[in-house]
């Protein structure tokens, strides 16, 4: 079995032609990551009509990928029949049922490297993604740093795709529709028809989190003008506290943590005028729809390649005069003493003010 390189022909040797390709995709990692992927599987699937794909992802992740067609999500159990060796040569067999001709490995990790040895048995092209992992090295680095703008990880998706024959332009894509709101979630939100701005004020790390007390502020500021809702997203237990805070303190806003499943959270930041959020996955989910986002950066920046999709211009980072060491690590889990306030440079009244720049340009959604 071989596989063309590059030119959008695939010559799979078995029979079949470019046009019935069952490619399948993994990307088995975090939300915002799996969430990275749709606009590029949609270029995908809008580009080439004669793909199918399936990706291999966590069970739970499964909403994210409704209304793209001819796709199908297989799930994967890690933890349970999934894990190990073993249980990776199980997935294989059951991945090699559905009749796989290429694989695009969009993680490449341990557990895909073993997958790729598995699926090397059969001669099936497996392509994996370049994580671009010296240059982030270098970028990051508190030494020798080389401030300079990286491949964003979509191109690095689409560069995988194109290594296996599928040429993908970026540009101008017909991104997820927005969804219908379900019954009982109209109900949580008691029935208010002002535009929906949503907040996600979490970040995995301390590093890329915007202060509560700062971006309380900014909730009151957009509850001030009393012309949106603020919708508040993500975090568990002890962070929802905080927002139940704000949502008694603030007639605007309303804390959706806990108060309905995921698949639900998708459909309401699908019809969101606006999101404010952190280099997070919130920002990935909503940028999916095409919905605005404007992200906050810490002590991660942009230039890593992970902002939201087709979101360039809607960035707020920390000041880099005071803390020049930025970005000192991809993921915000590192960064010297002090760097821990970096956030904090920036004001309330910058994130407010380009908030309502976005909001201006664009036309209100209707309900």
């Amino acid at each position: 079995m071989e596989t063309e390189i590059g030119n959008g022909e695939v010559n799979l040797g078995n029979g079949k032609d470019q046009h019935d390709v069952h490619l399948l995709v993994i990307r088995l990692s975090a939300m915002g990551d799996v969430a990275m992927t749709v606009p590029v599987l949609s270029a995908l699937l809008q580009q080439h009509p004669y793909v199918r794909i399936t990706v291999l992802t966590k069970g739970f992740l499964r909403p994210l990928f409704e209304g793209l067609p001819r796709l199908v999500v297989k799930e994967v159990d890690v933890k349970g029949k999934h894990k190990g060796v073993l249980g990776l040569w199980k997935l294989y067999k059951e991945l090699k049922d559905l009749d796989i001709d290429l694989v695009a490995d969009l993680h490449n990790v341990l557990r895909s490297n073993v997958l790729k040895a598995y699926f090397g048995l059969g001669s099936t092209p497996f392509v994996q993604i370049d994580k671009g992992r010296a240059e982030k090295k270098a970028l990051t680095s508190l030494k020798k740093k080389k401030f300079l703008p990286l491949k964003t990880t979509h191109q690095r998706y689409a560069d995988v795709f194109e290594a296996l024959g599928f040429p993908l332009s970026l540009e101008n894509l017909s991104l997820l529709s927005s969804r219908t709101i379900a019954l009982d979630t109209q109900k949580v939100l008691k029935g208010v028809d002002k535009p929906w701005i949503g907040i996600a004020p979490f970040a995995a790390f301390e590093g890329k989190m915007y202060p509560l007390e700062l971006m309380e502020e900014v909730v009151a500021g957009l509850n001030e003008t009393d012309n949106y809702q603020i919708l508040l997203f993500g975090g568990g237990e002890k962070e929802k506290l905080a927002l139940e805070s704000w949502e008694s303190k603030y007639r605007n806003c309303i804390n959706m943590v806990g108060k309905i499943p995921f698949k639900e959270e998708l459909s309401l930041i699908s019809n969101l005028q606006l999101m404010i959020a952190m280099d997070s996955g919130n920002a990935h989910l909503a940028a999916m729809f095409g919905v605005p986002t404007l992200t906050i950066w810490g002590v991660t920046h942009p230039y890593a390649g992970f902002y939201p999709f087709a979101q360039k211009g809607n960035t707020i980072v920390a000041d880099r005069e005071q803390f020049p060491l930025i970005p000192t690590s991809v993921y915000g889990n590192k960064f010297p003493p002090g760097y821990e306030n970096a956030m904090k440079t920036i004001a309330p009244s910058s994130i407010l003010k380009k908030a309502f720049e976005i909001l201006e340009n664009q036309p209100s959604i209707p309900r």
